[in-house]
């Protein structure tokens, strides 16, 4: 099982590597982390949303994730739907595919 900090570690270093792929600063919203018995949900954006939700910077494919915490291993749900709708199908065992 891990820590609340070591899962905190795990999650800014995927949105630290995600600023690669969207070629950005990137931030994790930290509040708006879901806390599971299995694991945490995570949400981020660009940092320049964050900063100015007027901003018309919109970017595609920053989905929540999920870091599990008997292993620490990272789902990313999608962005088609909700993130209810990923959670749910996480839950129910039909997420990933």
């Amino acid at each position: 099982m891990l820590t609340e900090q070591e899962i905190l570690k795990i999650a800014k270093k995927y949105v630290l590597d995600s600023e690669k792929v969207f070629k950005m600063p990137m931030i994790l919203l930290e509040a708006y982390t879901i806390k599971k018995s299995y694991g945490y949900i995570f949400f981020y954006n660009s940092k320049k949303k964050f900063d100015n939700p007027e901003s018309d910077t919109e970017i595609l494919g920053n989905g929540p994730f999920i870091v599990e915490i008997k292993s620490g291993r990272i789902i990313e749900l999608g962005t088609a739907r909700s993130s209810v709708y990923y959670i749910e199908e996480y839950e129910s065992g039909r997420w990933p595919k």
